[in-house]
């Protein structure tokens, strides 16, 4: 069963230059488990899937299903809570606080559940990545890596479905991308997530396990394996 699935998506907004149609009837799913890239050149409609997969808008036409449970008319309050308990972002600017910790930035996204301690999480997680020394650094004290790092630990500290991945190389230089993609595609394994991402670095296709290629807002291919 996929974990989220996207069917007939139409996305229309209002512009500046009249009514744009940015998807035009798509169809998209994800496994627990499976690494999807998403590629196509800059205006294709990427992003606006993207945010369509993290519950950050809703379609115009179509539905959109998470954990086989239709969300298309869920509030807002309703999505909001679906993306806090379902759903992890990494971004390539990394977004972290820089007057906070490594480990505060990790912990950050729980904080408003004050139901359960994450602090041992954050600190596993951080381990994991490859940052147990880093705990109570601040993001001026890291590398763009070391960054990234944190970022990914971030998105996994509610114990996501789903992690969105928007450029997640996008500012790191060539061997620190190749350590970052190896990083994600350990931890999909061992957190049995599925991993939606976005991007335009070709080197991201050699550790993918799903390719999808958009223009002009239609799917225009879908590799598998």
């Amino acid at each position: 069963m996929s974990v989220i699935e996207l069917s007939d998506i139409v996305k229309r907004y209002q512009s500046g230059e009249g009514l744009i149609e940015a998807l035009k009837g798509i169809d998209f799913r994800a496994e627990r488990g499976e690494m999807v890239t998403v590629i196509g050149p800059s205006g294709s409609g990427k992003s606006t899937m993207l945010n369509l997969i993290g519950l950050l808008d809703t379609p115009t036409e179509g539905s959109v299903r998470l954990d086989d449970r239709d969300v298309t008319d869920f509030s807002v309050d309703e999505l909001t809570e679906e993306r806090r308990t379902g759903i992890g972002f990494v971004f390539q600017d990394y977004h972290l606080l820089p007057m906070l910790t490594a480990t505060e930035n990790v912990e950050l996204p729980s904080m408003w559940d004050t139901s359960v301690d994450r602090r041992d999480r954050a600190v596993d997680l951080l381990g994991r990545v490859g940052l147990g020394d880093r705990l109570d650094h601040t993001p001026g004290e890291l590398s763009g890596g070391q960054k990234q790092r944190v970022a990914i630990a971030r998105s996994l500290i509610n114990e996501p479905d789903i992690l969105l991945a928007d450029e997640p190389t996008g500012n790191l230089d060539q061997d620190t991308g190749e350590t970052i993609l190896e990083e994600l595609i350990r931890l999909k394994e061992d957190e049995n997530v599925a991993i939606v991402a976005v991007t335009h670095d070709d080197q991201m296709l050699d550790y993918t396990d799903t390719t999808v290629r958009i223009i002009d807002g239609v799917i225009q291919e879908v590799t598998r394996g």
